[in-house]
Parts: C-alpha cells; sequence; structure tokens
C-alpha cells in the first residue's frame, strides 16, 4: 500500500510500531528520531515517551509527569549529545530532557503581567532551538506568543499577540528554525490562521507562506526539504523554495466527520491520515507520523 506522487512514493509499513500490551496510548502528539535512527513518540497516556528502534520494536518508555500534558516534541543535538525538549500543556511548562528523562532545564511562564494573569492562561504547545542555543517557545492555546530564551534559560523578548495582521497569531502550534537560507529563520505554524508566518531570529516578520496547506500544526526539516501535518487529515511535503511537492495520504473526508477527530477504529485506513499532529524523517528518509486521537495512531512511511 501507498502514498505519494512523483519523486515521493512511499510504502507504508502497517502494524510497524509494536506496543507492549500494558503500554496504552492516549493522543499521540510528538515524534521524533535520534541520531541511530530510534524513534521517540509523546503521547498523553501513561509513560508519555516510548522509545522504539528503527523496525518498531519496543524499548523503553518513561514520562509518566506528562500524562494529559505531553504536547510539543523536539530532539535537539548539542555537542555530542541528545535532548528532548517538550512542552506540557497541563502544567504550563517547557523542560528540557536527556533521552532516558533526565530534566536538565524547565521553564514555566514569563513574568509578563500584560499578557498573563488569573484569566489569561500560559498554555505552551511547541518548541525549537536556535543555533547560539536560544530557546523558543510557543504559547499557542494561550495568548498566542512566542517567547525567547538563551540556552540558560534567561528571558530574552517577546512578540505576538491575537490577530490576522504580520506578527499576530491565532494558534502559533508549532515553530521550527529553517536553516536552508543565507541567515537562519524561524518558522511559525500559524495554525487557526491557516498559514505559516516567517520571522527573524529576533521576532521581526518576514513573510508568510499561504499555498498549499490546511491547518498546519510543527515542521520538520529534511535537507532542503519541509514536511508538516496539516490538521486536516494529510502530510504535506514543501520544496526549499517553500513550493508544493507532494501531499500524503490526504483525506478530505476525515476531518468533516462527526465527532472528529475520535473517529471510531473502524474508520481508519492505513493509508489515510485523519488528524496528522507531529511528523519526523530518519536518516534513510522514512516519514513517521504521530495522530490527534483518543486512541493514538504511528504510522511509518518507507520512502521508496
Amino acid at each position: 500500500m501507498f502514498v505519494g506522487s512523483g519523486t515521493h512514493v512511499y510504502e507504508v509499513a502497517e502494524g510497524w510500531a509494536k506496543l507492549p500490551s500494558y503500554v496504552v496510548l492516549g493522543y499521540t502528539h510528538g515524534i521524533v528520531v535520534d541520531s541511530q535512527d530510534n524513534v521517540f513518540v509523546f503521547h498523553t497516556g501513561k509513560s508519555s515517551v516510548i522509545k522504539f528502534d528503527k523496525n518498531g520494536n519496543y524499548l523503553s518508555s518513561w514520562g509518566e509527569q506528562f500524562e494529559e500534558g505531553a504536547h510539543g516534541f523536539y530532539l535537539h543535538k548539542e555537542g555530542g549529545e541528545e535532548f528532548l525538549y517538550v512542552t506540557d500543556t497541563k502544567h504550563g511548562l517547557m523542560i528540557k530532557l536527556t533521552t532516558d528523562g533526565r530534566p536538565v532545564l524547565t521553564l514555566g511562564a514569563p513574568d509578563l503581567p500584560g499578557v498573563y494573569d488569573a484569566d489569561r492562561k500560559y498554555i505552551p504547545t511547541d518548541v525549537c532551538v536556535a543555533p547560539n542555543g536560544d530557546i523558543y517557545v510557543t504559547d499557542g492555546y494561550g495568548q498566542h506568543w512566542i517567547h525567547q530564551y538563551d540556552d540558560k534559560g534567561s528571558y530574552i523578548r517577546s512578540w505576538g499577540g491575537t490577530g490576522s495582521e504580520p506578527g499576530k497569531m491565532k494558534c502559533p502550534h508549532g515553530i521550527s528554525i529553517d536553516l536552508r537560507g543565507s541567515e537562519p529563520e524561524v518558522y511559525v505554524a500559524d495554525r487557526g490562521n491557516f498559514r505559516i508566518q516567517v520571522f527573524t531570529l529576533d521576532g521581526r516578520h518576514k513573510r508568510f507562506i499561504q499555498n498549499d496547506m490546511d491547518m498546519p500544526c510543527s515542521f520538520y526539516f529534511d535537507g532542503d526539504e519541509l514536511l508538516f501535518p496539516d490538521l486536516h487529515s494529510r502530510i504535506t511535503i514543501f520544496d526549499k523554495n517553500d513550493r508544493l511537492i507532494t501531499h500524503l495520504g490526504e483525506d478530505q473526508q476525515a476531518y468533516k466527520q462527526q465527532g472528529w477527530p475520535n473517529l471510531p477504529l473502524d474508520y481508519f485506513r492505513p493509508n489515510k491520515f485523519s488528524s496528522p499532529h507531529g511528523v519526523c524523517v530518519d536518516s534513510q528518509h522514512n516519514v513517521y507520523v504521530a495522530e490527534w486521537t483518543q486512541y493514538g495512531r504511528i504510522t511509518k512511511l518507507v520512502r521508496k
């Protein structure tokens, strides 16, 4: 069973994730791959971080503290070590961890009385790290701001707020650093506005990307290519100029179903997505997708 078109065709690896019976998935929000092609999944059930090898064999799980709050998930290489950066929507935290779960840095809501108070909550949805080590956190479910810190967690600046004009956002759900051009840029999945916003590293708006997207959630850069989950039932792949290459697994009927994203299990088909939320790519350009649905769903697509 295949998805994609042209130069980007993938075979669905049905039944790839081999979960033991005692591990029950919640909403599968995030997915990342390490330098050994091990795959980590971030979900809202107990032991919220699950580690698989490249063949889908279960290796370990941990992260009970993220139950119900597991959301943003980012792997970053720093020197010879890899770290996981996560956001917890239940507790309003961004946490940097070793890949076996030891906390290294924790950031809560920034001290911005004009933005946050008892009624205006901080609910972080994603995180990324710039080449200089600066950390960017999106408040996608709260007040729609982006907050920047240095590598030690010291506050630098914020920008955003609710709106549709340049620099304003409606659910800045995902964030990543684009290193493909002459200078790094900050890509923000402005999901509620059905677009991507591009900023300089210091938060100056540069441009919108609005073509060929339908509620972008997050990002993964694979060489010159950009992959992102469109929550409305597909994975989108752009070239280095942010032009469409193809959509994967598109199902324009899924998100229109009553009860979506919590559809009956018999609705799901191996080669169609319903509510993709996270995506990553391994060293062989195979694609992994995590979907926002109450039962959890993990898909591996093998590049042909």
